[in-house]
């Protein structure tokens, strides 16, 4: 049974291959429009935002992260990195030991003998590399449309950086300023808030734990019209997209699952005039009605929270597969104390590849 993973959108289609620990890790790509290519640097910068090794907050693993690509068949581009610092031997005690939190047991359930339980396989974190591959195009494409897309770390440790809807529904300083992100080496919007969130990271790491965090992803400058009603709805493709990502347990559009504590007459976004253009003076729908973008300067507004990573140094309980007994486990190796920082241009990649998919349908 294969372990490639294939997402079909209505034009695009990717294939994503490969393992934490196999020697490659990669993305076909089908259904570019004729003439789009990769650029390098582009990609190689938003490689970069996600790459390992390269602070205190994020795996002690490094690897280099070079993209390479080639046509395969025709229509089919491949992009592709080299594994160059796998360390099988670091789960060589806990084989048979299922870790809590992770895919090792039912991994092992689906694919039998074939499921890697060397570094999560294919479930691994590290599979999102293949995914910003791909999005890195998506993204450069975009933004040749006047399409932006920008996140950052809304909340981390119990502490809250400053969020779009803190501000006005067209404040351009917070645009600015959630466009840094990208340049940070720590993606916050507020500096003093993201000193804190680090200083809580490293805290969980001293005590062999980890936290989670929630990801607020900003989209300007994004047509009206994508999407529709019930299954074609931009929402719907947006999550499926942003549940790629191996530690999301949660997305939201615009105020999500504040709205059920809400009237009808707090929650609806009343409709004004811009000049001679429609907009909406408040933006609790996240940029979305009806399945559909609402456009203009509305941005598009999701967040989506990310478990803390299982992997940790505290003494876990879990059973022995083979002697069928209770055991405990210790798990060895290199993780995350908390993977949002490192996935927060994963989540930028997977919703630019659902609203280019989108886009590239409507032009079809």
């Amino acid at each position: 049974m294969s372990m490639d993973s294939t997402f079909r959108g209505d034009s695009l289609e990717l294939t994503i291959y490969g393992q934490s620990h196999s020697p490659t890790i990669g993305v076909y790509i089908k259904g570019l429009p004729e003439g789009v290519a990769p650029d390098p640097e582009f990609t190689a910068a938003l490689m970069a935002r996600r790459a390992p090794g390269n602070n205190a907050w994020s795996t002690p693993r490094k690897e280099k992260d070079e993209v390479l690509f080639e046509s395969a068949e025709e229509g089919t581009l491949h992009g592709y990195i080299v594994n160059t610092n796998t360390k099988p031997k670091d789960y060589a005690s806990i084989m048979n030991k299922p870790r809590p939190g992770h895919a090792d047991y039912t991994g092992r359930i689906k694919y039998k003998d074939e499921a890697a339980r060397s570094g999560g396989g294919i479930f691994s974190g590290r599979m999102t590399a293949p995914l910003c591959i791909a999005g890195s195009i998506a993204l450069n494409e975009l933004k040749k449309k006047g399409v932006v897309i920008h996140a950052h770390l809304k909340a981390c440790g119990g502490v809250a950086d400053d969020s779009y809807y803190d501000h006005d529904v067209n404040d351009i300083s917070f645009k600015e300023a959630l466009a840094a992100c990208g340049k940070k080496d720590f993606p916050a919007v507020s500096d003093e808030a993201g000193e804190k969130m680090k200083a809580a990271i490293e805290e969980a790491r001293m005590d062999c734990d980890s936290v989670g965090a929630v990801v607020e992803c900003v989209v300007y400058g994004l047509p009206a019209g994508l999407g529709g009603p019930i299954f074609d709805g931009l929402e719907g493709k947006i999550a499926r997209l942003v549940y790629s990502i191996p530690a999301v347990k949660g997305v939201e559009f615009g105020a999500g699952f504040d709205v059920a504590g809400m009237r009808g007459s707090e929650n609806n976004d009343p409709f004004v005039m811009a000049g001679d253009k429609v907009t909406l003076k408040t933006n609790k729908c996240g940029g979305i009605l009806g399945g559909i973008s609402v456009g203009g300067d509305v941005p598009l507004v999701f967040d989506c929270a990310f478990k803390p990573t299982p992997s940790i140094g505290k003494t876990q309980e879990t059973v022995d597969l083979t002697a069928k007994t209770n055991t405990v486990i210790n798990i060895e190796g290199r993780h995350d104390p908390c993977v949002a920082p490192r996935a927060v241009p994963v989540v930028e990649a997977a919703a630019a590849l659902a609203i280019y998919d989108e886009i590239l349908k409507e032009r079809a």
